[in-house]
């Protein structure tokens, strides 16, 4: 029997209202009076504001995918292979950003672990057992969970050094708070490369998210120098392997066109 649009309604609407919510506590850092993304806790590596707007994205995305649940192609994936996963995922996001907003850092780099784990779930499910079919699947599913996943990637970073690193606005960067910023950068760069050879056509979404971060970081991190042109650098590789992912993607879909024209009968 074909696949209704009450099919796992339950999941449905659940995942309705935790994206309400996800949405909400993202909105709250938005409109919150302390203004967190310019009056947060500023360490060596805190990236200009700008660099969170990808959040913006991301939930325009993810408004598709609550769409798509309501579709036989999307039920399958969403309900039937996500599951009750995203639901996880949104409520462990909305308490790290609240967390985060109230400046509780230790305890919300504890939930960024968290939220990175529930979408790295997610991420391997999608990439391993849902091949895209088609431009729904791929804009609807993997694309915001691809993005999703480079971004909490560097959302534990960010936190990580909120939590524990010095606030710059009180003290310089000494010997070691150089050594762990250069390591997170070069940590990240290589985030960025390791999705861009993942697979042939690469994971171009994860790619971006990191880059944008990285020049983000470059345009905020003006002093001290070697923290400005090291986060310059990495930035710049960040963006090649960026470019790989296109090429690669480009390659790979049209070889993919290619096969189908070879596959297409001659007409005489």
């Amino acid at each position: 029997m074909a696949d209704t649009w009450t099919d796992g309604i339950l999941l449905k609407i659940v995942n309705i209202i935790v994206y309400l919510v996800f949405l909400g506590s993202n909105i709250y850092t938005v409109a919150a009076p302390q203004g967190i993304y310019y009056h947060g806790k500023e360490t060596y590596i805190t990236p200009a504001p700008w660099a969170f707007l990808i959040w913006s994205l991301i939930h325009i995305l993810l408004l598709g995918t609550i769409i798509y649940q309501f579709f036989p192609q999307g039920k399958r994936i969403i309900i039937d292979g996500i599951s009750w996963r995203f639901p996880l995922l949104a409520v462990l996001n909305a308490i790290y950003v609240n967390l985060w907003v109230s400046r509780h850092y230790i305890v919300a780099f504890v939930f960024a672990l968290f939220v990175s784990s529930a979408v790295t779930h997610i991420y391997y499910i999608v990439k391993k057992y849902h091949v895209a079919e088609n431009m729904s699947d791929e804009l609807f599913v993997h694309l915001p969970f691809s993005l999703y996943h480079g971004w909490t990637t560097v959302l534990v970073v960010l936190t990580a050094f909120e939590a524990f690193g010095v606030n710059k606005l009180h003290q310089d960067a000494g010997v070691w708070t150089k050594v762990f910023v250069f390591l997170a950068l070069f940590f990240l760069e290589g985030t960025a490369a390791t999705y861009a050879f993942s697979t042939p056509e690469g994971d171009l979404p994860a790619s971006i998210a990191i880059a944008w971060s990285l020049w983000a970081i470059f345009a905020q991190q003006r002093h001290p120098a070697f923290l400005h042109w090291s986060a310059l650098a990495f930035a710049i590789l960040a963006l090649v392997w960026v470019l790989k992912g296109a090429f690669g993607l480009y390659r790979v879909r049209g070889r993919i066109a290619l096969s189908d024209e070879e596959r297409a009968p001659l007409v005489g």
